[in-house]
């Protein structure tokens, strides 16, 4: 049997089919009011259909005032509960279930990744501006005590809707740049109360987030976390501490920890500021993941770079990781886990190496995922150009639509 084939039992006692996942992309896909919609389950049923054991989703908001773009599905206890949001997120979740498939809601607040065009006034551990232009991100303003100590129970909130839906774990987002990763790199948290200072302080949010969503959700309920192996930018979250992190995440009883790297300022999880050997040998962060997999007490998901089935059956020998991410190829080809297991295929169209510019790829991809939603074939002939401007085109659009702006 393929390394890829063999299940995998998480320490709660459920086994994924199969050591693929999905990782989480963001889709866009919300309605007006950031509900979920008969395009998710579209998009999901086709995950599902795909063959991975396990599929993440993209980002769902725990506060709908802080949005990482537009069209995201928001639970916090407003708007996205009533009217038919229970009901949506039902449907979803049945499609992306189908065939044995594990379905993990990433839960995330994105702090001061909000962009302008949905918020003007963005919140982050401390008033510590991006690097990058204002007129995409506003400064962030420090978030008061009591509005930290507010973030465990969103997440627990949106973890239980997602249970109560028929999702059947959660992936709480401590990565790429977003609240819970500010809050652990000392470059942004500059706080002087007991969410700042040392690691333990630093890492405090996050273990208070997996304990109120394992009490809020059930044993039988899967709870991941996604954590940087490294910020990549000097003086950030390094890789000691995200070693010291997995080991109390252990100690929290999550059930299986993604690894990835970077955030906005430096996107090391879309392959820029790797290391040039690991790159050539596509996962980017498999020398993190070796000495994360000897501190972790469960197991970890390593995505970033995957492109052929050899290094993904290399990582899964060597006992780097326990299950392959795969992201980009699948927002064109949702069967690859599939064919991957059949011997169809030996790798992944690596789609982003033909997109030039190489930064229209963020949206190209985005716009695959949005003809997936919307039953269409994906454009495997878009132009970088044209990318670009249907995805400025989409979000200008649906950020304009979004109710109470």
């Amino acid at each position: 049997m393929s390394l890829l084939a063999q299940p995998l039992k998480l320490p709660n006692g459920i086994v994924l089919k199969n050591r693929i996942g999905k990782a989480p992309l963001t889709e866009g896909l919300a309605d007006e009011m950031n509900r979920a919609t008969a395009r998710h389950a579209s998009l999901y049923g086709k995950w599902a259909e795909g063959g991975a054991g396990v599929v993440v989703t993209g980002n769902v908001q725990v506060d709908r005032r802080y949005l990482e773009r537009p069209g995201n599905v928001v639970i916090d206890g407003s708007l996205g509960e009533v009217e038919g949001g229970l009901e949506a997120l039902r449907a979803y979740a049945r499609a992306g279930t189908a065939h044995g498939t594990q379905l993990w809601m990433q839960i995330s607040h994105p702090g001061r990744q909000t962009p302008r065009r949905v918020c003007d006034h963005p919140v982050a551990p401390s008033a510590v501006p991006l690097a990058l232009p204002e007129s995409a991100f506003a400064r962030p303003r420090a978030m008061t005590a009591d509005e930290v100590a507010e973030v465990p129970r969103r997440f627990a909130h949106t973890a239980a809707m997602a249970r109560a839906a028929g999702f059947t774990g959660v992936q709480i987002h401590a990565a790429h740049g977003y609240l819970l990763s500010q809050f652990l790199t000392p470059l942004v948290n500059k706080r002087e109360d007991r969410w700042g200072g040392g690691l333990a302080a630093r890492a405090g949010l996050l273990l208070e987030v997996v304990r109120a969503v394992r009490q809020a959700t059930a044993p039988g309920f899967c709870i991941s976390v996604k954590l940087n192996s490294s910020d990549f930018q000097q003086g950030g979250f390094s890789n000691e501490e995200c070693l010291q992190v997995v080991r109390w995440l252990g100690e929290a009883s999550v059930d299986l920890i993604e690894i990835s790297g970077g955030n906005y300022e430096r996107p090391a999880m879309m392959g820029s500021g790797a290391k040039e050997s690991t790159v050539k040998r596509e996962a980017y962060f498999l020398d993190y993941a070796r000495l994360i997999k000897q501190a972790a007490p469960v197991p970890i998901m390593l995505t970033g770079g995957f492109r052929t089935k050899a290094a993904m059956e290399g990582a899964l020998a060597e006992g780097a990781c326990d299950v392959i991410g795969l992201g980009r190829p699948m927002c064109v080809d949702t069967d690859l886990p599939h064919r991957l297991l059949t011997g169809e295929t030996d790798r992944a169209e690596a789609y982003e190496d033909r997109i030039v510019p190489a930064k229209a790829g963020l949206g190209w991809f985005c716009l695959q995922l949005i003809a997936h939603g919307d039953g269409r074939d994906p454009d495997r002939a878009m132009s970088g150009d044209d990318a670009i401007k249907g995805y400025i085109a989409n979000e200008e659009k649906t950020a304009a639509a979004l109710v109470g702006r």
